[in-house]
């Protein structure tokens, strides 16, 4: 369910503020303490600071859509989605952003911290950087030409990051369905929305090294994955050679359209086309590529079942109330007075 609060020129904000908060508790989000409109009375314009934050960059590199998708993703799969993910290692400890999965390839840090920046300076310690995450992967999705939906607000930020956190809670590039199907449901994700969730490689790109052992080296008895269409790993090739040549070398995740949110992902899918086994895998079963080729097929679909998926992730481990904490500096927790 998603509500349009989109004409709020024509009522009064209060009365806005109490329609958002019935609708949303019928629908379930209130058993979390999130809801939309969170910041309507505490900071009236945290969501047009991040949106116009996220539109700069998109605007500067529409790279940094996917970007900002994908932090939100690998924070909320890692201790809940409650800002770990930003906070910088310090010296007795590795935080989840210098792990192997998150460095180099996670972006959109400097996103983040322009729109604290500005939210501290208007709003000093309301809005949460958990927050912000949420509402830049929203912008980031609709400026991609995705369906646009409503944020639930009001988490707090964690003090913990470990990097040694990510190993067993982010999804592999090498994941087959069982595995995957496993992380998601872990979280509280089904099966089908670990399938639309997926879609979200429609934009980004990805660093040769974190699919070349498809092209080199991919078992005992062929150098090359065979499920790759040949074709595709030949112009793969072309752009990742082996070894450390391509380490520094990124690909379109999606080579027909990367930086619009459509169903290109699940055509490419169908075609042996998919960049990462973990694309691929989900034509090898049953099930999920019944809902791979039902996706490719019905864009409006996919659209709004993705929108709906991403606001249930949203929720998962928050940190409401008294719990946590509103950072003032997105890097770093702030510091307990004695």
């Amino acid at each position: 369910m998603r509500s349009s609060v989109r004409n709020y020129h024509e009522i009064s904000t209060n009365t806005i503020f109490s329609l958002i908060l019935i609708t949303y508790s019928f629908a379930g989000f209130a058993k979390a303490d999130l809801y939309p409109g969170f910041y309507m009375q505490s900071c009236p314009m945290a969501e047009f600071v991040v949106k116009d934050e996220v539109r700069q960059a998109f605007y500067s590199d529409r790279g940094y859509a996917a970007g900002l998708v994908r932090l939100h993703f690998h924070d909320c799969f890692v201790r809940g989605c409650d800002g770990s993910v930003l906070l910088d290692s310090t010296p007795g400890n590795t935080a989840e952003k210098d792990a192997p999965a998150n460095y180099p390839s996670l972006r959109g840090f400097d996103v983040i911290d322009n729109a604290k920046a500005r939210l501290e300076y208007l709003c000093p310690g309301v809005v949460s950087c958990s927050d912000i995450v949420a509402y830049a992967a929203r912008d980031s999705v609709e400026m991609t030409g995705g369906v646009g939906y409503d944020v639930p607000a009001g988490r707090r930020d964690g003090r913990v990051s470990l990097a040694s956190d990510t190993t067993l809670n982010l999804p592999p590039a090498y994941g087959d369905v069982e595995l995957l199907t496993q992380i998601f449901s872990s979280k509280g994700l089904t099966q089908e929305e670990m399938v639309i969730l997926s879609g979200a490689h429609t934009i980004g790109r990805a660093h040769c090294t974190s699919f070349s052992d498809r092209l080199y080296s991919f078992n005992s008895e062929s150098a090359q994955d065979p499920t790759i269409y040949p074709g595709y790993a030949a112009q793969l090739k072309q752009q990742c050679p082996p070894g450390t040549a391509g380490a520094n070398i990124v690909v379109p995740m999606d080579p027909i359209s990367p930086s619009i949110s459509d169903t290109a992902y699940y055509w490419n899918i169908l075609n042996n086309r998919g960049l990462f086994t973990s694309d691929q895998t989900l034509v090898s079963d049953y099930a999920t590529a019944n809902l791979v080729n039902q996706f490719a097929n019905d864009p409006y679909s996919w659209g709004n079942k993705f929108a709906d998926a991403m606001v249930k992730m949203g929720q998962i481990g928050v940190l409401t109330g008294r719990l946590g904490e509103i950072r003032k500096n997105c890097r770093a927790v702030n510091q307990i007075e004695i």
